[in-house]
């Protein structure tokens, strides 16, 4: 019988302090030691060359040379959006028109009509005044919170939010509360224990949430909000042209549209782009522009993945982007591993978690994918708990029934292997 592969016995925070002893390289050191060690770290699928678009079938380059093809089931462009010829003939026309650069920060002269243009689009689309685009998606959640927020005020997270959002509540300065992921009961103890003097008061949830696909309970949030006079923010990062009636994410599916503070989206998921936005009033988007350091302090984004976006949310505000398609396969997919033991959670995104709870074991199934020809991401700690560990499962809508199969042949096949059904 073939000797397992080590598993490493470090954990991902024994590397982010310095040691007594060490210079302030030494973590780095220590880090480089266990990577170059014959042991898996779950590090194994992180930083694959792509050797081409986006697809459902890729070629990968491995960290050791190695070129092979995997089916996708790791990717954010959940609608092929990078690859749809109407969004590449809209970014050329925009490249041959503006360049490669706009050379500037948005707010000297790196905003084109083309900037506008897409900011104005993304307001109609979720009904609001007014809406601000960054050139990080990363950086959206960041220069929003921390412009807005600050000494005095509290911000109340679902536990279950984006690292992005608690790195911009973090340098906010403002008084951090968290409530158990989903758990409006608790949301409901904490707003109403909040001194009455703290009047500056925000919930942030995410709209889809990134590592389990479930939504949040926006209908109770925002009735909360209304009754504690709190503003709400939501990330629909991962709900942008897919969840709602007509794909205009978790705000729509709660006939919430033009009724959420502050809308904010990433256009790097199912736009396949570039950036964030966030859509709210005049006021509050005028007051963004001027106090938000990450889109006051970084060049705009350049004019030819705007003129792609801009066709992007054309075919959004249509709902001709093939969400219908997409959410088909998705259900598939749910419904084939379901049906072979996995545990699903529920959920009306693109994402499809498979719970696997034990890390070991996640390492092995996640190397043992890759290396058979199937991409996924894999989940623990910091994303989730540890005791939460799974795989993460993103369905395109380019994907053939026929690349769903296999990959559910051979993720069976595994979790078989290593008693995980």
């Amino acid at each position: 019988m073939q000797e397992k592969q080590p598993v490493a016995k470090s954990k991902f925070e024994d590397f982010i302090t310095t040691q007594e002893g060490e210079d302030l390289f030494g973590k780095i050191r220590r880090v480089n030691q266990i990577l170059s060690s014959n042991v898996l770290t779950g590090n194994e699928g992180l930083g694959m060359q792509s050797l081409g678009c986006t697809s459902p079938i890729c070629k990968i380059k491995e960290k050791d040379n190695r070129i092979h093809n995997v089916i996708m089931l790791g990717s954010n462009s959940y609608l092929n959006m990078g690859t749809d010829k109407r969004v590449i003939n809209a970014a050329k026309k925009a490249l041959l028109k503006y360049g490669n650069g706009m050379g500037a920060v948005s707010n000297y002269t790196g905003l084109s009509d083309l900037h506008r243009e897409l900011e104005l689009k993304i307001a109609k689309f979720y009904q609001t005044e007014d809406a601000i685009v960054f050139p990080s998606g990363y950086g959206t959640n960041i220069g929003v919170i921390s412009a807005l927020c600050g000494k005095g005020d509290v911000i109340i997270n679902d536990s279950a939010n984006h690292a992005s959002i608690f790195d911009g509540c973090a340098l906010s300065g403002a008084e951090i509360r968290i409530y158990p992921h989903g758990n409006i009961d608790y949301l409901k103890k904490i707003l109403s224990r909040l001194d009455p003097s703290r009047t500056g008061r925000l919930i942030i949830t995410d709209g889809v949430f990134s590592m389990s696909g479930d939504t949040a309970e926006l209908d109770e949030i925002v009735a909360l909000a209304k009754f504690y006079d709190a503003k709400v923010m939501v990330d629909d990062a991962h709900g942008l042209g897919i969840v709602g009636p007509t794909g205009k994410g978790t705000a729509e599916k709660y006939n919430l549209l033009g009724q959420i503070d502050l809308n904010v989206g990433m256009l790097s998921k199912s736009p396949a782009g570039l950036g964030g936005y966030c859509a709210a009033s005049k006021e509050v988007i005028q007051y963004l522009r001027l106090y938000a350091r990450t889109y006051f302090f970084s060049t705009a984004l350049p004019a030819s993945t705007i003129g792609g976006l801009i066709e992007v949310f054309k075919l959004f505000e249509e709902d001709k982007a093939g969400r219908k398609v997409l959410l088909e396969k998705t259900k598939y997919l749910k419904d084939k591993l379901s049906q072979k033991g996995f545990e699903i959670p529920e959920g009306d995104s693109a994402i499809v978690p498979v719970m696997i709870y034990d890390e070991e074991t996640l390492f092995r199934i996640h190397k043992e994918l890759k290396e058979r020809g199937v991409y996924t991401n894999i989940v623990t700690y910091p994303a989730v708990r540890r005791k939460e560990c799974r795989l993460r499962l993103c369905v395109m809508k380019n994907l053939e029934y026929a690349h769903l199969d296999r990959a559910v042949e051979i993720i069976t096949e595994l979790g078989k292997k290593y008693a995980i059904i």
